[in-house]
């Protein structure tokens, strides 16, 4: 059978048109290399090189071996390049998914920032992703990196905090609470608020808590599932919402954006990924995740 050694050895005879320029290339004795292009002769039934003391030159049969053997030991070496850039971590696919916040706010910069340090990734991103959602997405392998907001009680994840967003209250700008300059989770007490749905987010369980705390029930006026739906909804005079302060980058007009105070008043913003994932890329784009929040 015909190894890869075997095609090795035809290519340097054919290139160097030469059995002892040839061995040496290969560094091996000129002898074993003449018995191995013997036999690869015999395996094929034809005459590869017509052989003379001076030189050595292919036969019809061998230029038309050559050009198939150059293909073959091209694609050989191209594979185990692209083996080797996937092992490194330098390139491959990646799927990351966002909470809404991260989607508006660090997704664009950290794009930009992969493409860049690591364009031989394939990089592909779902956004608005709730935590439970993203959780069981990293378990079940149809994610690869996390970006979510904690509590996340999963021994399976490994995660890292990348930076602490403070909490802002959004509102429609002709709103009276939209001439103060700062505002107290008190100031909410009979407001009709916009806020995440429950059943999974960690913001809407953050929110009532916040209320709670001040003593007070929150008037719930909506529950929307999507960041952009939510600041929409206060655009659109449908009450006012609680939302970490990247969500202002969205810029929707008609909304104004008022610190919210509070040692409370912050949550944090998590890189998760599973315990037991070795691969490279998700440690790479942890990486560069460091670097932005920095």
């Amino acid at each position: 059978m015909t190894e890869l050694r075997h095609l090795r050895y035809f290519l340097a005879v054919a290139e160097e048109r030469h059995f002892t320029r040839a061995a040496a290339r290969l560094h091996m004795a000129q002898p074993p290399l003449s018995q191995q292009i013997r036999r690869l002769e015999e395996e094929l039934g034809v005459l590869l090189f017509d052989r003379s003391r001076r030189r050595v030159e292919l036969t019809d049969a061998g230029a038309a071996y050559l050009r198939r053997v150059r293909a073959i030991l091209a694609e050989v070496d191209d594979a185990a390049d692209e083996a080797r850039r996937v092992a490194s971590g330098v390139q491959g696919r990646l799927v990351v998914g966002c909470v809404g916040s991260a989607t508006y706010s660090l997704l664009p910069a950290f794009a930009r920032a992969l493409r860049e340090d690591f364009p031989g990734i394939d990089v592909a991103f779902r956004g608005e992703m709730l935590v439970p959602a993203q959780v069981a997405a990293l378990l079940g392998h149809e994610i690869d990196l996390a970006l979510l907001r904690p509590p996340v009680d999963e021994p399976a994840l490994r995660l890292e905090t990348l930076r602490t967003d403070r909490l802002i209250v959004a509102l429609p700008d002709r709103h009276p609470l939209a001439a103060r300059k700062r505002l107290r989770v008190a100031d909410l007490r009979g407001e009709d608020l916009v806020v995440h749905a429950s059943g999974g987010s960690v913001m809407h369980g953050t929110v009532l808590a916040l209320c709670r705390e001040e003593g007070f029930a929150p008037r719930v006026r909506h529950e929307v599932a999507e960041t952009s739906t939510l600041v929409t909804f206060v655009a659109a005079g449908l009450g006012i919402a609680v939302v970490p302060e990247p969500v202002a980058r969205l810029g929707v007009p008609g909304v104004a954006h008022r610190p919210l105070s509070g040692r409370a008043a912050r949550i944090d913003l998590v890189a998760a990924v599973r315990a037991d994932d070795r691969t490279p890329a998700p440690a790479h784009a942890v990486a560069v995740l460091r670097g932005l929040v920095r």
